[in-house]
């Protein structure tokens, strides 16, 4: 079997992570251009002043994008950059460097894949409230808008936010990333209605100004497995489920929350402020979704936790992503197992699990169209003879792309799979030693490029559409 021509094999990034050129060109700051300086934020204080310099090496990279053969790059807008306080005058420079960055995929016939928000809030807007303050809504629908309006003649796929779980989960209840707020569950839900109510009134709009493209959004795709048939653990998956997807993907898919989780809510006083006209919003949104992302990297083994829940702040090496860890609200607890496989930063590799996320989704949501817009392997990459031989994210990436076949023939509705990343980039907290992408950046060399092994693989793996795998 082959994957069908209208699949998208691409590969991602992200503007914080690669842009730099943090205060260049009338960009204003961001939340993480302020938080990443704070001491002991980040792995050895790394930031994304310069991050990889895509931002004026945006060409070259393009150009080896192209010569990897993907078909599509999904990259994401700095909104500081379109509107240094996150709100009134247009930076002109801003809109003139992602009109160009668009254009030079188009050039190389590479499909623009626009992520509107990807955890980078102008600072002016973290400073009135960020995604606690209701205004920052219209803000958003503002900044969208001209985007649509600036890029939506050629770009014709947009993400509206990226991992949800993510950015507020760790900025509310871990206090690992902007704004550093920790233990805070009604901020936290609070602040991912909020989000959802923004990403409701962006779909709406889009579909307002008739641009005749498609709009969703990515979420972490995390699915939870009991590690036993205990019914205690079965429950605990079965709560780590609905928490951690069910309350990003029913607003999504089916217009509301989960019953389950509401009713936790109500009855710890975490209930988010929702008025009548937004839960209208997501309704009507809901029912205009074009397709869901999904960032699936390793599934999570659960079990009723029954420790003692630590109120503090999470430190960055806690916030890695590894299992070990319990959930906010103490009710279950992931753990690593002796009989499946990590990676060297403690990431479960399971195709397998993916797969079976897959089939469970399509049963709990029908036939939703489906991108995965995150897959990929940090790894500290192998260097023999000036070539870069990561064996390993070719065997991982080759994997989940079998997983994908198989789903892709079960009918599961499966349109295109990006790699994260394109070329290596800031990981976040943990600078730059842990290396995701299929194009090298030699940091100790005036940031050289070189295509790694994984992407000469992937090219022929998209030149024969996967039929060899």
């Amino acid at each position: 079997m082959k994957f069908p021509n209208d699949f998208l094999f691409g590969a991602a990034s992200a503007a914080y992570q690669v842009e730099g050129a943090w205060d260049k060109d009338g960009k204003g700051l961001s939340n993480w251009d302020v938080f990443s300086k704070i001491p002991g934020k980040t792995f050895e204080g790394t930031n994304g002043d310069v991050a990889v310099d895509h931002y004026n090496r945006y060409k070259e990279d393009i150009k080896l994008m192209a010569e990897i053969g993907l078909e599509s790059y999904r990259f994401s807008i700095s909104w500081a950059r379109i509107l240094p306080n996150g709100k009134g005058k247009v930076n002109e420079k801003g809109i003139e460097f992602y009109s160009n960055l668009i254009d030079e995929c188009l050039k190389y016939g590479i499909v623009p894949f626009v992520t509107l928000y990807h955890w980078d809030i102008p600072q002016a807007l973290e400073e009135e409230g960020g995604w606690l303050n209701k205004e920052v809504v219209d803000h958003f629908v503002n900044y969208a808008t001209i985007c649509f309006k600036a890029f939506g003649d050629r770009v014709k796929h947009w993400i509206t936010f990226n991992e949800v779980l993510c950015f507020a989960g760790s900025g509310y209840l871990q206090g690992a990333h902007p704004p550093g707020i920790y233990n805070d569950e009604k901020k936290y839900f609070q602040a991912t209605h909020n989000v959802s109510v923004a990403h409701a009134r962006t779909l709406l709009k889009y579909k307002e100004l008739k641009q005749y493209g498609e709009i969703g959004i990515s979420h972490v795709f995390s699915p939870a497995v009991s590690v036993d048939d205990l019914e205690e653990n079965k429950l605990a998956a079965y709560h780590a489920n609905q928490f951690d997807h069910a309350w990003y993907f029913h607003p999504a898919i089916k217009g509301e929350y989960p019953e389950y989780v509401m009713n936790i809510l109500e009855e710890n006083k975490w209930m988010p402020e929702i008025t009548e006209e937004e839960r209208t919003q997501i309704k009507e949104a809901s029912k205009h979704l074009d397709f869901i992302g999904f960032n699936y990297y390793q599934p999570q083994r659960v079990l009723k936790n029954k420790e003692k829940v630590e109120k503090r702040q999470k430190t960055r090496e806690e916030c890695i992503g590894s299992p070990g860890n319990i959930s906010f609200d103490g009710f279950f607890k992931s753990v690593k197992l002796d009989d499946k496989k990590y990676t060297k930063y403690g990431w479960e590799i399971s195709p397998e699990g993916f797969l079976d996320g897959l089939r469970k989704f399509k049963e709990e949501y029908g036939d939703v169209k489906i991108y995965i817009t995150e897959n990929g392997l940090g790894d500290q990459d192998l260097i023999v003879e000036d070539e870069i031989l990561d064996i390993s994210r070719v065997k991982f990436i080759e994997a989940h792309l079998k997983s994908i076949k198989q789903a892709i023939k079960e009918s599961i509705n499966l349109k295109g799979y990006y790699v994260w990343s394109a070329t290596d980039l800031l990981s976040w907290l943990n600078g730059y030693k842990k290396q995701y992408g299929l194009i090298y950046v030699d940091h100790k060399n005036n940031l050289d490029r070189k295509i790694k092994l994984s992407g000469r693989w992937y090219k022929q793996t998209i030149e024969e559409r996967g039929e060899n795998l």
